[in-house]
């Protein structure tokens, strides 16, 4: 993450902060699955970044995280986290403040 990068986190509508552990399969399936729903619900209104706790420590403590891959949602208040791979897509949209349309998630998605 750049300077740049935390300049447009404040223009953005939701600001989100993933925080893995490099290239491990439950790292990989989280920004595949984050990446999918923010595409699918929140088309040009997110912020993702993605953190690499082994390559930036110091914001993984400034954030407390304890577990990876975390999902941090620091925007829209309150701030929620998620820890796994953010497979539970209904679990997802509930921390995040939305909810699937009726009919189209199911627990298995």
């Amino acid at each position: 993450m750049d300077l740049e990068e935390l300049g447009q986190e404040a223009a953005a509508e939701y600001v989100l902060h993933l925080y893995i552990t490099g290239a491990t399969p439950n790292s990989t399936r989280a920004v595949q699955n984050i990446k999918g729903l923010c595409e699918q619900y929140l088309k040009g209104r997110y912020e993702l970044v993605i953190i690499d706790i082994y390559q930036q420590p110091e914001l993984a403590e400034q954030d407390q995280i304890v577990a990876a891959p975390t999902l941090v949602k620091k925007m829209p208040l309150p701030t929620r986290r998620l820890i796994g791979d953010l497979s539970e897509k209904d679990k997802v949209l509930l921390a995040l403040g939305l909810s699937a349309p009726f009919g189209t998630a199911s627990p298995h998605d």
